[in-house]
């Protein structure tokens, strides 16, 4: 019987001999392969340290604004690029990178990630002028959109039982969490020892050991070879995500929507990406398989992580400001109050295997969004005044609902793509992410300044064009009362308080209606996982 085997073996399927031998090789291998046994769980932490550096730097440099401008005197307009180049190049390029991973490899185009990362940062760190620092956080940013998709679909490979990949998508998006929150806090404890260029150098040495760890460890995998990479339709989608990304961000700073700045490269983007999804059906090899969002399941998952990020980014950032300005707490303080939401999102996503095996995709999705309404709605007790208690319920509530929404979306979504795409379908629902995120900062914020302005710029015993000034913002506002002194600035100040305090209540409720429309959406989603 040995020797009828050897011979099926060697000739089957007319495989050549070398052939059979170095299959036998691999599986005598066991679980040294990448793929194999408690490896993946190793594969999964280099995947999630490169991940938390990429998520670190998003925020990170926020707090080192004052640092820069006082060094560099950057002008009004480069002082803007040097906060908005990373997310906005980074958002641009994930669909080109993401793709092009499953064309090429997407351990190779981690790798490259990798050291692009690390270059761009001592760049940044070193930069002598506004001009060299913007050109770095470019850079930073097409580094962060190398390695950001490819995380997602590496894990996608390492991970092929469901249950498992589960757990490691939990532990992926709560790392996400985790890296958005750590910036601010990191930013302001090197600022507190170091000069501002320390916040970029902490990405050296760690892309330094990811680098040669991640060659070893990390498997390579690609896609559906067939046809060529179609160039044309990836700088469609670049250009297209990049004049939608940067009217929505010109919208979120605060600029009138019919001004030309942001009318036109809205258009533009909008006029390419319809070009990129005709050009895309007609093709034989698409770029990306828009045949996915026919799936209810893909598609109602990518609008579900948009809704979400919709809802909580742009109310982040007045939370923050709302902790600083109307509390008066300091940055570092803001951050440990913001806290228990980074470790209720961490929590909400270790348990999210469990929780999906349990709920399924539809109730569990469903219930984050209802979850984090819930405590959206319970933030508008908020006050003049401080009430810890309530807000550090309020947050772990928000926290982990959102994980938990976002956990069964990312899932579903990895879930229902094929393997041979996940690099594209990663890079969708990464760009939805950060959509997402720049559509809830200039609704949330437009709504913030709709409702804040009135209250401030009518204000009795102060000068029209101090209030007019007042109403621009609540920082404003204080610096102008500073100024006036007297009746006047307290006029302004309590005034400006009240207004923020209002237009805060008002943009909770707004947000709580996105995440409840959240909630229905994901009705169209599967009762069990497939």
């Amino acid at each position: 019987m040995s020797g009828t085997t050897t011979a099926g073996t060697r000739r089957s399927a007319g495989v050549p001999r070398q052939r059979v031998r170095r299959a036998q090789w691999l599986t005598s291998l066991g679980d040294r392969r990448p793929d194999a046994g408690a490896n993946r769980w190793t594969v999964l932490v280099v995947l999630c340290v490169s991940l938390l550096l990429v998520a670190v730097d998003a925020t990170v440099l926020h707090v080192a604004v004052p640092a820069v401008t006082e060094d560099l005197r950057p002008g009004a307009v480069q002082l803007l690029w040097i906060v908005d180049a990373y997310p906005l190049v980074c958002a641009s390029l994930l669909i080109l990178f993401g793709t092009l991973g499953d064309r090429v490899g997407r351990r190779r185009v981690l790798l490259l990630g990798y050291g692009l990362f690390g270059v761009a940062s001592a760049l940044a760190a070193l930069a002598p002028n506004p001009e060299v620092l913007i050109g770095a956080r470019a850079l930073l940013g097409v580094g962060g959109a190398m390695i950001m998709p490819a995380t997602l679909s590496v894990l996608r490979q390492v991970f092929p039982d469901r249950r498992e990949r589960a757990l490691a998508v939990g532990i992926w998006s709560a790392v996400a969490a985790v890296g958005a929150a750590l910036g601010p806090l990191v930013g302001g404890f090197l600022l507190e020892h170091f000069w501002w260029g320390s916040v970029f150098l902490i990405n050296i040495p760690l892309m330094a050991v990811s680098l040669p760890v991640g060659r070893l460890l990390l498997p390579e995998s690609t896609g559906d070879r067939d046809g060529p990479w179609d160039v044309a339709g990836a700088l469609m989608a670049a250009f297209g995500l990049f004049g939608v990304v940067l009217a929505v961000k010109r919208l979120g700073g605060g600029e009138p929507p019919l001004t030309l700045a942001t009318v036109v490269p809205g258009a533009v983007g909008a006029a390419l990406l319809v070009l990129f999804v005709r050009r895309q059906r007609r093709r034989t090899h698409p770029l990306v398989d828009l045949g996915l969002f026919a799936r209810p399941a893909f598609g109602t998952s990518v609008g579900c992580i948009v809704l979400a990020m919709l809802a909580l980014v742009g109310l982040e950032l007045i939370a923050a400001q709302y902790l600083q300005l109307v509390l008066g707490l300091t940055p570092l303080q803001t951050g440990m109050r913001l806290l228990p939401l980074t470790l209720a999102a961490m929590a909400a996503g270790l348990a999210g295997s469990r929780m999906l095996h349990l709920l399924g995709p539809r109730v569990m999705v469903g219930l984050g969004f209802v979850l984090t309404a819930a405590a959206v709605v319970s933030l508008t007790a908020m006050g003049a005044d401080d009430r810890p208690t309530l807000l550090f319920g309020c947050f772990v509530v928000l926290g982990f609902g959102l994980e938990t929404t976002l956990f069964g979306a990312y899932e579903s979504m990895l879930s229902e793509a094929p393997a041979e795409s996940a690099g594209g379908a990663a890079a969708i629902g990464e760009t939805s992410y950060q959509l997402g995120a720049g559509m809830g900062i200039a609704l949330l914020g437009s709504v913030m300044n709709a409702t804040y302005a009135p209250g401030v710029a009518g204000t009795r015993g102060v000068p029209g064009e101090a209030a007019d000034s007042a109403s621009h913002s609540l920082g404003e506002a204080y610096e102008v009362a500073s100024r006036l002194g007297g009746p006047g600035g307290a006029a302004i100040r309590s005034a400006a308080r009240a207004s923020f305090v209002h237009g805060l209540h008002v943009t909770l409720l707004v947000s709580a209606a996105l995440l409840l429309a959240g909630a229905v959406a994901a009705l169209r989603l599967p009762r069990r996982p497939s």
